[in-house]
């Protein structure tokens, strides 16, 4: 259940007269599990979140309203991320999350960094949102070049319970590095990191995470930044392991004093709920998701929200099954055949 004061904030933040608000029918929440406030999924599951709510007395649909579902309050909570978001889901302590493709992919079928544990068989897949970027961030005036160099160096690789920490292992990993041995491993979020580089406490810090990421905004402008390139031969060492990865690119345009386009690997970022939620609920979530107010909402909100598309909404989905709801709207919308 959501303590007090989220209830309160949530209440406030549209606008409630608390009063009013316990003499009104009760809203239905809703907790999206997201990642850190530095990070990507905070921020957009924040737009999400409001774009998908019409709390009760709220115009739903109508001129000047909102395109949420009726009656539902949507939060955006902060967590350590997708594997910390999954577990929530299947436990019932969060009806959605946001996840890495392959985190929710090993999670429900207890296979990689979740072998031996039970399966994580209770999520269900509603939309692929955006490409995540493998950012691999060092300071501008640091002699580390490439991932050959951060050979016994102190890197942070991401919170325990993420699916970032999942990512820059491997990435390592496929540089012969790891942790405790080729390097020391400090486990901390992408805003924690970049703190720490520059106090120069830290040598890198690796994550997987949407750009232009607000930690990475700031680093880069404050301190000055470089990201290490994958090469194309690492990256295919990266893929054949894990082939939810793929080839891309950190623009030059995405953060302050990059010289040039960053070559790196990607993963998709998407959206999973509870398989006990109604078939209608998640129907209407659906439908607000890909609504024109959403669009407006997401393409005005964060950079990341204009690479939201409806037509890339089934990219990332693996075993996951689809939930009723959404695989009912995707059908209705011809998306789905």
């Amino acid at each position: 259940m959501l303590k007090r004061k989220h209830l309160l904030a949530a209440a406030a933040a549209f606008g409630f007269a608390l009063p009013a608000f316990a003499q009104a029918q009760a809203p239905q929440f809703f907790r999206i599990g997201t990642g850190s406030a530095g990070g990507t999924y905070y921020p957009v599951g924040g737009i999400i979140a409001n774009a998908i709510s019409c709390p009760p007395g709220a115009p739903c649909g109508q001129a000047g309203g909102t395109a949420g579902v009726p009656g539902m309050v949507a939060v955006a909570q902060a967590t350590q991320g997708s594997v910390q978001n999954v577990a929530m889901v299947q436990a019932g302590n969060a009806e959605a999350g946001f996840t890495q493709s392959d985190v929710s992919h090993w999670a429900f079928t207890a296979t990689g960094l979740f072998e031996g544990r039970p399966k994580t068989d209770r999520i269900r897949f509603v939309g692929h949102l955006f490409p995540e970027h493998i950012h691999a961030a060092v300071r501008r005036d640091s002699p580390i070049r490439n991932f050959e160099d951060l050979r016994g160096k102190r890197i942070a690789i991401g919170l325990q319970a993420s699916g970032a920490r999942i990512g820059s292992e491997l990435i390592l990993s496929a540089f012969g590095l790891n942790a405790g041995r080729e390097f020391t491993a400090e486990y901390l979020n992408q805003a924690q990191g970049t703190e720490r580089m520059q106090d120069r406490g830290l040598d890198a810090t690796i994550t997987v995470v949407g750009y232009p990421a607000a930690a990475f905004t700031e680093f880069c402008s404050r301190t000055g930044c470089r990201f290490l390139p994958i090469p194309p031969a690492q990256a295919a060492r990266v893929i054949e392991r894990a082939p939810f990865y793929g080839q891309g690119i950190i623009p030059r345009s995405a953060y302050d004093g990059l010289d040039a386009d960053v070559p790196t690997l990607t993963v998709s970022a998407v959206l999973v709920v509870r398989d006990s939620l109604s078939d209608e609920l998640v129907y209407n979530v659906t439908r607000s998701l890909w609504s024109d107010v959403t669009r407006g909402l997401l393409d005005r909100g964060h950079a990341k929200g204009r690479e939201i598309m409806k037509e890339n909404a089934l990219q990332g989905r693996g075993v996951v099954p689809f939930h009723p709801g959404a695989e009912r709207f995707y059908r209705e919308a011809g998306i789905l055949r």
